[in-house]
């Protein structure tokens, strides 16, 4: 009888199919009035079920864990009613299908189909074992209207009784079934002269209308149904009124049932303040383009990865402590059209000392930032006092500030940053007008992004991509629930329509904003064939070269390529696309970005002290440990091309993949030297200035310590790659000891552009991820001698800006290929009679173009002493000369005695000489 009854319902559902399964649901069509309404409204009972089972494409389901034996039904309910409790039979279901178990070995008559099936069972191996089951020929044209509804999996005992019940995870089925949707060039509101065009991908909505508003703030002027395209997935409409809309969305979602849903566009390409409503608007518009921005050019200053400069910056960091900017503007993208603030001749400075660009940390639309009425803290208090802090943290939720990890509209400039956020097309003008003030700075624009995750997730009012098509977007566990590796809710860039949205995204930036380059956040999470395809449109959009470089760590979920060859450090390796490089950082700064306590203190690094100059709370440290972190330096200076060969300090010759780092990974994992990103300081952890007061000896002066900033920064600027610098790094930031800055507010995050403070000792950082160190941390804050001068402050300013003139006079610090570096660089100095505490090398100009000398030897004494090492005698070398005219007087006294071939450098000194 239970089969007769299934065939029954398969040919109703078939019947039914034309007519879609929303036709069951018992909530009447939205009204104008559900425009007005909240974010959710229930339509039916929430149910409690998880999602262990994985659609692997349109016929097939992989239930892990579960045996094969027992009957298996799909069962299907456009109201969520269905009820399956373990020992009971299902209720509540409008019907059902029952499902084959697939077997092990494959048969022939399924050959033809095995390259599919075999693509889907790779893209879905980390699931491990379970049942495979089909869905019968005789049903498959009834999936399609299914997918709107409810869907239980159920197996069950000889009796018909519920063994075991859970939902299934729609996205193999979403991606096989609507594909084409990947091809559709105008999703989101377009403009055209008969109306505003809505397309919207939401497979598996039952429902779907489009509110149309005239103003931000205004009542709706109409709704208007969408229709679904049952190819594509794509609903559309079309609506003569309105500038803002919203969609409403009647969906079911995992625990909550079957819900209305009224939610903004995942394509908005701008909104009112916070995000309450989608902007219509179009990006071609003459009206949203500031005077000249046809004629905005890229300035010229980059022809390979290699010869980027970068100057990592925060928006509102740049200007909202810059006096010399109009209140109106401190903290604005329009600070940046001030050209005679301090903060603009900083960056013009920058530029013309060979900086070529500014990546801007996230500026899309934020979730974690109120855009109109938000919060501004006064603290006060000794430079050890946890005052300051505490009134931070008062308002940490609601305040102007927070680095911008929060992604809610990819697609969309943040509002807090405008003038008038409730203006949609101010925004967009005003981020233009930005764009358009570095270039003419001589500054390219790049910017953060963050499409490894979103803010929130599920039916959170700030969630966008749940919402409308729950459950595809995210990266989801064997449960169904989303991962959370990265921080937030993970997204699920290996599935075809938010690859699709990433992609999209950077096009439109690059194409309407002018963006020159793009930063990955957690890059590793993301496919390498993604990234691929990307580069792709990025570069035909914007009909040049644009440079992507991203953070290829490997953890979470995707680690060692369990669900896909990522975007990582070592699987990058021959695309062309930089990861930022850890192998330099740490031997440079000592220990790892994630000590804490004593560890900060104990692990020395090469430019602070380890072996040759330990601290009071620092072991004893063999030599072999400084000759160690002396090869990993230079790992960085040779780009970490894998196949660049090295003597290593033991005497024997190795390939950088051959030497190890951290234990288990190659030193050496670079294809091409645009492949790494050099770095000792960026936005996360403390700042390279605050590191060193916990590991330089509290004896060092402050003038020793500028020093020590500025060998870091020679050995970043002579390593071969992209070279990367923190705002601020260059005036000796400090962030008063905080690890994890990214909602402590202005106070902790300022810079000073007058070169009089560079912020250390203004009280203790935030309690939530400084707290356990405390005792550490509270007697250098009150240790007057540790805060620089601005004599200091402008010695590492101005030896800052020679280093960049040095590295921009000439491409051999800025070598194109691996070949070019395996055959131009040759360190010296090397093996077990090195003097470890200087690193030497010299690069070969003959017949490189952009060289400008027959040779470059560079020499960095980190040791508190002057050093003497040996090189090859007979050499017409002669200081470079900008180091002959230039800020640091000391590495003038530098000396080569040709004759013998020796070379004398001043303690705590980086030195060019060419020849």
């Amino acid at each position: 009888m239970a089969r007769i009854r299934d065939i029954s319902l398969t040919l109703i559902a078939l019947g039914a199919a034309a007519t879609a399964a929303s036709a069951a649901t018992p909530a009447a069509a939205p009204t104008l009035a559900s425009c007005e309404g909240p974010h959710a409204i229930p339509l039916g009972q929430p149910n409690s079920f998880d999602a262990r089972g994985v659609w692997l494409d349109r016929k097939r389901i992989k239930w892990p864990g579960v045996a094969t034996d027992g009957q298996f039904k799909l069962y299907y309910s456009s109201s969520a009613a269905i009820n399956a409790q373990q020992g009971a039979k299902v209720a509540g279901a409008d019907g059902a299908l029952t499902l084959d178990v697939v077997p092990a070995a494959p048969s022939p008559d399924t050959a033809p189909a095995q390259g599919a099936m075999a693509a889907a069972a790779d893209r879905f191996r980390y699931l491990g074992d379970g049942a495979t089951l089909s869905v019968r020929a005789a049903d498959a044209q009834a999936l399609p209207s299914l997918l709107s509804s409810q869907l239980v999996l159920v197996q069950e005992n000889s009796d018909g009784t519920v063994r075991d019940a859970t939902t299934v995870q729609a996205t193999g089925i979403l991606d096989d079934l609507y594909a084409s949707a990947e091809g559709a060039t105008d999703l989101g509101a377009s403009q055209g002269r008969a109306g505003t065009s809505f397309k919207l991908w939401a497979p598996t909505a039952q429902r779907v209308a489009v509110c149309t508003f005239d103003t931000g703030k205004s009542k709706a002027r109409q709704i208007t149904p969408m229709k679904l395209d049952a190819k594509t997935g794509i609903w559309s409409t079309s609506a003569r009124a309105g500038r803002y809309y919203k969609y409403v969305v009647d969906v079911i979602a995992p625990k909550a049932g079957l819900v209305r849903n009224l939610v903004t566009d995942p394509y908005s390409v701008s909104l009112n303040t916070d995000s309450a409503r989608s902007y219509i608007a179009d990006l071609q518009d003459p009206r949203l383009a500031p005077t000249g921005w046809k004629n905005d050019a890229t300035p010229q200053t980059v022809k390979a990865l290699p010869d980027m400069s970068i100057y990592e910056l925060h928006v509102r960091d740049f200007s909202i402590n810059d006096l010399s900017v109009s209140r109106v503007n401190r903290g604005k993208y329009t600070a940046f059209g001030e050209t005679g603030s301090n903060g603009m001749k900083h960056l013009t400075a920058l530029a013309r000392a060979g900086m070529t660009d500014v990546h801007l940390l996230p500026v899309y639309d934020i979730g974690s930032v109120p855009e109109k009425g938000c919060a501004v803290p006064h603290p006060s208090g000794a430079p050890d006092s946890d005052k300051q802090q505490a009134t931070v943290a008062q308002t940490h939720l609601t305040d102007c500030y927070n680095w911008g990890y929060d992604p809610w509209h990819y697609s969309a400039p943040e509002g807090s940053y405008s003038t008038d956020p409730e203006d949609g097309a101010r925004r967009i003008i005003e981020f233009r007008e930005m764009v358009m003030a570095l270039h003419k700075a001589g500054l390219r624009v790049g910017m953060d992004v963050v499409y490894n995750h979103t803010y929130r997730g599920g039916q959170d009012e700030r969630s966008v991509l749940d919402r409308i098509v729950p459950g595809y977007y995210h990266r989801l566990n064997l449960k169904g629930e989303t991962e959370q590796s990265t921080c937030c809710f993970n997204t699920a860039t290996e599935n075809r329509m938010m690859a699709k949205l990433m992609t999209d995204s950077t096009e439109l930036w690059t194409k309407h904003y002018h963006i020159d380059s793009f930063r990955f956040d957690l890059m590793g999470h993301q496919p390498r064939a993604a990234m691929e395809a990307l580069q792709a449109r990025v570069d035909k959009a914007a009909g040049r070269h644009i440079q992507l470089i991203g953070e290829g760590w490997n953890f979470g979920e995707v680690a060692d390529g369990a669900r896909f060859v990522q975007a990582s450090q070592l699987s990058l390796n021959g695309s062309g696309i930089g990861t930022f490089s850890d192998r330099g950082r740490d031997a440079i700064r000592g220990g790892g970005a994630g000590d804490s306590g004593q560890q900060m203190i104990a692990q020395q690094g090469y430019i602070n002290g380890l072996s040759y100059d330990p601290n009071a709370g620092a072991p004893l440290r063999p030599i072999a440990d400084l000759l160690s972190a002396a090869d990993m330096v230079r790992v960085g200076l040779a780009g970490t091309i894998r196949s660049y060969p090295m003597m290593t300090y033991t005497g024997e010759t190795r390939a950088l993949q051959d030497i190890v780092y951290g234990g288990n990974q190659p030193a050496g994992y670079a294809s091409q030297p645009g492949e790494a990103v050099n770095y000792v300081e960026n936005h996360d952890n403390q700042t390279l200035y605050d590191i060193n007061a916990f590991k330089l000896p509290v004896a060092t002066t402050t003038a020793d310590r500028a020093r020590v900033q500025m060998l870091a920064a020679a050995l970043n600027a002579f390593s071969q790659g992209v070279a990367y610098y923190h705002a601020g790094f260059d005036i000796l930031r400090s962030k008063s000891l905080d690890r994890n800055s990214f909602e402590s507010g202005d106070w902790f995050n300022r810079l000073d552009w007058t070169y009089r403070d560079n912020y250390f000792g203004v009280g203790l950082p935030p309690a939530a991820d400084n707290g356990k160190d405390y005792a550490l941390i509270k007697p250098l804050l009150g240790n007057a001698a540790l805060k620089p001068s601005p004599a200091d402050i402008a010695f590492a300013r101005d030896v800052f800006r020679d280093l960049l003139r040095i590295r921009a006079s000439s491409t051999l610090f800025r070598l194109r290929t691996a070949e070019d570096v395996r055959q131009r660089l040759r360190f010296f100095n090397v093996g077990p009679s090195q003097v470890p505490t200087v690193v030497a090398a010299t690069i070969d100009g003959a017949g490189y173009d952009g060289a400008g000398f027959r040779s470059v030897t560079y020499l960095i004494n980190v040791d508190k002493v002057a050093q003497t090492v040996a090189g090859e005698a007979g050499k017409a070398y002669r200081m470079h000369p900008v180091h002959a005219n230039g800020a640091d007087k000391r590495a003038a006294e530098a000396r080569y005695d040709a004759a013998t071939g020796r070379f004398t450098v001043p303690a705590r000194t980086a030195v060019v000489f060419v020849e």
